[in-house]
């Protein structure tokens, strides 16, 4: 039925039911009031005090919503929505009840007997009413429920144990014992928090902590565990993780807060446990009214829009609002499956596509004419630190040339912001894609104070599930068989996911006042062997036994372990503490278009071993690989 509906075609039963409940209520009141007897003076208005309280009451419960809902899911809002609608239905009574009495209103239509209507008969038949209409739903309700318990009492279910009593875990106990036909049976809850110990949830026990799963699992013959705690950071998930792999029973998980936010906890939501669990980091905290100061109602363009950070991007941005969205990219496929995306998510939103290569000034020209940016999200780069090794000079074309060609144009058509994705290899280079995004960085910072156009440099290390991150790779490696491959076994590397660092981003844009390099807090490092270990297991497989892991040496220009902030730059804090900014040099723009210019001449000519000579000039902390530029 259309939304618009005040009643379904199927809910006017309810209607008359209620009716006649709300007609028992009445007559309830009156006899408690008047010793099971309604005095001949109110008899004689009978009818129509019965047509005027029940139509009242039922043309306020239908304004509600009541007859739209499902009953059998029925909730605390249903039955508030109930209780307010009955409410102002007796406050009006008693409003009108008192003009007629104190201040000698008449009506044109007769209504003596609200005059003298007693206070009490109001207070009786008000809760009358609420016991009742709400009553009568929840009978409901709960005769569904006894008969699918009814219907399924006699077959086999799992025992379910619950890690966490907190909201999350309590939903999915309730939707567990109101679907026995899942053929799930909540035993237990684990919870950390000492004073829930004992107590019990919808008739299950809350037992120790996450140090007893072990335990609990083997006393009540545990099935499955369900891990039931969305907000809990990546530590916590994985020591509980660990225990439960302990017990040899199989575990799933309730997915993180951000997934659930909108719609609370579904069983069909409970998966299967995943590295971003894992790593799961604290909730991002973003000022909305900051970042819709700049999105909401402004053109954005965001170059590399169809890759992992730049289409995430589009995403995020989307929901807050914007005027409209330019697209830039040079793959037509990734901007096509962006444009399919956009059309269905956010079917109201404007955005262009446009297809170009950053290093192209006439076509950006063009694309900057014609949309006018308010703002732009500069993602497009090489990023691949073993394949650039290999092509110095088109990593120059397009983490440098192609930066400042954006920032020159966002200037010239005078962009509110220009936000420059980089990267934490950008700090103390060894390799050609690092040190082609520091001078990106480099070229960025200088442009500032030119215009009016703020500049900034948001750096962030590697995100989980971007196409050029290892855990695609050890997905494939393991679907194989093995060997996972992993360059080194100290190898260390700071993780995200890409929503969570693209929302950062776009609090950075807004905090920005320009020429600032924001930096992300990306947590603690994580060794790539621990990773890949997590994955085989997760895989439900074994490290070394059923999956091999085969260790291959360092790549070109590959570092052990990688920095946010150089030595000379420290840092500061920012207001949220998710972001610092680092304590920056002066930037001198003429030596930084000096050494750029060069770097484009040598990259043009073809010359890859001048165009690593001439970084390692630019950037005295850069220290190429020896066979850096070689093919």
């Amino acid at each position: 039925m259309p939304e618009h509906k005040l009643i379904e075609r199927n809910r006017w039963w309810m209607l008359a039911v209620d009716a006649a409940l709300l007609t028992a209520a009445l007559v309830g009141a009156f006899w408690l009031r008047f010793d099971l007897t309604i005095p001949a003076y109110y008899r004689a208005y009978f009818w129509q005090m019965v047509l005027s309280v029940v139509g009242l009451r039922l043309a306020l419960l239908v304004a509600a919503g009541v007859y739209r809902g499902v009953w059998r899911y029925l909730g605390v809002g249903d039955l508030v929505a109930i209780a307010r609608a009955i409410s102002i239905g007796s406050l009006l009574i008693a409003s009108a009840s008192f003009l007629l009495r104190r201040l000698g209103v008449r009506s044109i239509v007769s209504v003596e007997w609200l005059e003298g209507y007693p206070v009490t008969v109001l207070v009786g038949e008000w809760l009358g009413d609420i016991i009742l209409i709400g009553g009568f739903r929840l009978f409901l309700r709960l005769s569904k429920q006894y008969r699918t318990s009814i219907r399924y009492r006699g077959a086999e279910r799992k025992r379910v144990l619950l890690v966490g009593a907190g909201d999350a875990g309590e939903m999915v106990a309730r939707q567990l014992l109101a679907h026995p036909e899942y053929g799930y049976q909540p035993a237990a809850f684990i919870d950390d928090d000492p004073a829930k110990r004992g107590r019990q949830i919808h008739g299950v026990t809350i037992h120790g902590g996450r140090a007893e799963i072990g335990a609990v699992a083997a006393r009540l013959r545990i099935d499955e565990i369900i891990i039931a705690i969305p907000s809990a950071p990546g530590t916590v998930v994985r020591e509980v993780v660990e225990r439960c792999k302990q017990t040899r029973v199989r575990f799933k998980i309730v997915p993180g807060i951000k997934e659930i936010i909108e719609g609370g906890v579904s069983l069909s939501q409970i998966r299967e446990v995943e590295l971003d669990d894992l790593l799961r980091r604290a909730p991002v905290s973003a000022d909305l009214a900051s970042i819709s100061g700049y999105l909401r109602g402004r053109t954005v363009l965001i170059t590399g829009a169809g890759g992992s950070i730049g289409s995430e991007l589009c995403r995020q941005i989307a929901g807050y609002g914007p005027r409209s969205l330019v697209l830039v990219g040079r793959g037509e496929n990734s901007i096509y499956e962006m444009d399919v995306e956009l059309r269905r998510a956010f079917p109201g939103l404007r955005y262009a596509l446009a297809i170009g290569d950053v290093t192209d000034r006439g076509r950006m020209e063009r694309i900057f004419a014609a949309h006018r940016p308010d703002a732009v999200f500069h993602a497009a780069a090489h990023k691949h630190v073993p394949m650039m090794e290999h092509n110095p000079g088109e990593a120059v074309k397009n983490n440098v040339l192609g930066t400042r060609t954006v920032a020159e144009l966002a200037l010239r058509h005078r962009a509110g912001r220009f936000v420059m994705i980089s990267t934490d290899k950008a700090v103390n280079p060894t390799s050609v894609m690092g040190a082609t995004k520091r001078m990106a960085e480099e070229v960025v910072r200088g442009m500032g104070g030119r215009g009016r156009t703020k500049f900034i440099v948001v750096r962030f290390g590697n995100v989980l599930g971007s196409r050029g991150s290892v855990v695609p790779l050890f997905k494939r490696q393991i679907a194989q068989g093995g060997p996972v491959t992993v360059t080194h076994p100290e190898v260390e590397r700071y993780f995200m996911t890409i929503p969570e660092a693209v929302q950062l981003v776009i609090q950075a844009g807004a905090m920005g006042r320009g020429g600032e390099v924001f930096v992300l807090d990306m947590g603690k490092p994580v060794r790539i062997v621990d990773l890949a270990r997590d994955l085989i297991a997760l895989s439900g497989l074994e490290p070394d036994r059923d999956i091999r892991i085969e260790f291959t040496g360092l790549r070109p220009g590959e570092k052990l372990y990688e920095e946010l902030f150089t030595a000379e730059e420290g840092m500061n804090a920012t207001r949220n503490a998710q972001i610092f900014k680092a304590r920056t040099r002066q930037a001198d723009p003429a030596a930084i278009a000096r050494g750029v210019d060069r770097l484009v001449r040598a990259a043009a000519a073809g010359d890859d071993r001048a165009v690593v000579a001439q970084l390692a000039r630019c950037l005295p902390t850069f220290k190429p690989d020896a066979d850096a530029g070689q093919r």
